[in-house]
């Protein structure tokens, strides 16, 4: 099945892209995934900058792989030894790596919005490797993908979505995609880890009836971004919203358990949970390198 045509190349966000274009990207990732033990020479003669401007590992080597298994040329940025370091802006970065004949840019970026004006200003298709609390699209893609593989099909999932609902990108680029795709997300969160504006897209919860749901996802808890608050230690957070064994009981047989990870063990999901049959972390992660092969070939246009 080949890609849906878009009007722009590049994914910034998945809020707006139509179900359409989400099911083909998801469906050309599958495509891929048959394909994983292959490196193809396809994309030999396209030269894709991987520019990490905020710390990752997952991220970033999925995507460096999916890059090397089409067969692309790989250039990481390091920000730290670039001329950022000298004052030189981030737009004038990238511009300077068009320039030289990059084709694609991955982007990794605290700052929200930023990416947006990058965008703007080059021709070259840029895709967001996570930007702020904004979004993080392909971490949703690669979600919306296990789950599709899981369930047979996303249309009708209840998900939960529990944790710092704030300052995740993660469950906002789900959140978008997921309804789209006729799911029902409702989130689960501290009074000051919620994110009002998002309430009218998705209700808050309590733990009893997130534990509920279909998809249990649990995020990272970012307690550093809280100097006040309900919870000042990992072990309180744990105590009131993290998913215990003693919890995780009370889901149903058939839910499964996910987490876009870093996962912080025995905080936001206890440690024999990690792995256990319900779990789909690291098939999360085994995941995101088709899903993200679908992505590039997708801005790559060919």
């Amino acid at each position: 099945m080949s890609l849906v045509k878009s009007k722009s190349t590049s994914l910034l966000g998945l809020k707006g892209l139509s179900s359409e274009e989400l099911t083909s990207i998801l469906d050309r990732a599958a495509h891929w995934e048959n394909k994983q033990d292959e490196i193809l020479p396809t994309y030999q003669h396209k030269f894709i900058s991987n520019m990490f401007f905020e710390n990752s590992t997952r991220t970033r080597f999925s995507f460096e792989v999916a890059e090397k298994r089409l067969g692309a040329q790989v250039l990481n940025f390091d920000a730290a030894t670039s001329s950022v370091q000298k004052g030189e802006s981030i737009i004038d970065t990238v511009k300077t790596l068009e320039a030289m004949g990059v084709d694609v840019g991955i982007i990794r970026i605290k700052p929200t919005g930023v990416l947006q004006e990058v965008a703007s200003k080059v021709n070259i298709p840029l895709i967001n490797a996570g930007d702020g609390n904004h979004e993080h699209p392909t971490q949703a893609l690669l979600d919306l993908y296990t789950m599709r593989k899981r369930f047979g099909s996303i249309k009708g999932l209840t998900v939960s979505i529990i944790g710092d609902i704030l300052h995740s990108r993660v469950a906002r680029s789900n959140l978008w995609a997921l309804r789209e795709m006729g799911a029902k997300v409702q989130f689960c969160a501290p009074i000051n880890m919620q994110a009002p504006a998002l309430s009218e897209y998705a209700a808050y919860v309590s733990m009893e009836q997130a534990l509920q749901a279909d998809v249990v996802m649990m995020l990272r808890v970012q307690l550093e971004r809280h100097n006040t608050g309900m919870f000042t230690s990992s072990e309180q957070y744990r105590e009131h919203y993290g998913l215990t064994v003693e919890r995780a009981e009370q889901m149903q047989k058939h839910a499964i358990i996910m987490h876009p990870a870093p996962v912080n063990r025995d905080v936001e999901i206890d440690d024999p949970l990690v792995e256990s049959k319900n779990s789909t972390i690291f098939e999360q992660i085994s995941n995101g390198v088709p899903v993200r092969m679908a992505v590039i070939e997708r801005a790559l246009k060919i």
